[in-house]
């Protein structure tokens, strides 16, 4: 993935709380989409050791920080002011990546008569307290909270993509992990978080279905993004490549709920823990919102064919 030198960034929609206190103390809560690509199957395999869970609390400030922790951008806003930035430094093109998804689904959701509200991605270092999840460690892995409309993502879990999960990585799976976690953020929106039951687990549960729409929804944004501009015109995004895509579907077969039960857990599957889908679903739905480019393809909760 290459990034045009002269696209301008906007580094505001990132909360940059690496540099802060505030401690990792309890468990993040549970809620619809609340934990995103792997956090929830990884929140699964600690919890069978040690409890934890609960539903985030309703009504809480979509700007409040929680106590302890100040969000300080001025070293993003420094380094990160074009594409030439983000071909050469990871924070920049994870900046770049979010303006992209965000430009994508604010036109998106203007052309269909409704507002898309802007989510920032915060990222943290070892540990995070929410506005309405609870607190997370950076075991959890990138997860959004609906209950304060963020994303939350420690960047040491790319690594880990790659060492622990032997994912192939590089700047397109990076972004697919940040675009799926908006497409949690865009279920929210929508009001889709509201049809999974609390808990609920299984091939055809409605957290798989969640799960494998924003997988979908993350697809939908790739068809787009090399057409998606800025505010000066100008695409974010110059090129994705077959590479790139082929990267990302490696990295959806190694989140799959099966992957992970045989190869990081007990070593056996068992469909009925499932939560997120298996890794042929969730290649499946990825590939599907980026042939079609069409969100409403990835209705994946009225379908009797998850794949």
């Amino acid at each position: 993935m290459r990034f045009n030198e002269d696209a301008e960034l906007d580094t505001s929609q990132v909360e940059d709380l690496r540099g802060s206190g505030g401690g990792i103390g309890g468990r993040v809560a549970l809620g619809g989409g609340g934990l995103g690509v792997v956090g929830l199957l990884l929140f699964f395999l600690l919890n069978q050791f040690g409890g934890g869970g609960g539903t985030a609390p309703p009504g809480l400030s979509l700007d409040r920080l929680a106590p302890g922790q100040q969000a300080d951008n001025s070293q993003l806003k420094e380094k990160c002011k074009s594409g030439a930035d983000a071909n050469r430094d990871q924070d920049c093109a994870l900046v770049a990546t979010i303006n992209s998804i965000q430009g994508y689904w604010t036109d998106y959701f203007a052309r269909s008569g409704r507002t898309y509200r802007q989510a920032p991605t915060n990222f943290f270092a070892g540990g995070v307290n929410t506005g309405g999840c609870g607190s997370a460690s950076s075991a959890v892995g990138p997860f959004y909270c609906p209950a304060d409309a963020k994303v939350y993502i420690d960047l040491s879990f790319f690594k880990d993509l790659r060492t622990r999960f032997k994912a192939e990585g590089g700047p397109f799976v990076e972004a697919y992990v940040l675009a799926h976690e908006y497409g949690h953020h865009v279920q929210n929106l929508l009001g889709t978080s509201s049809r999974v039951r609390h808990g609920e687990t299984g091939p055809t549960s409605g957290s798989v279905r969640l799960e494998l729409q924003a997988d979908c929804y993350a697809g939908v944004w790739a068809n787009h993004a090399t057409r998606t501009p800025t505010a000066s015109g100008k695409p974010l995004i110059a090129e994705v490549t077959k590479d790139d895509v082929n990267r990302a579907l490696d990295a959806a077969a190694r989140i799959g709920d099966d992957y992970i039960q045989k190869n990081l857990g007990s070593g056996r599957v068992n469909e009925g823990q499932f939560s997120h889908g298996s890794s042929a679903q969730r290649q499946k739905w990825f590939t599907t919102g980026l042939q079609t480019g069409e969100p409403t393809r990835c209705n994946t909760f009225d379908t009797n064919d998850l794949g």
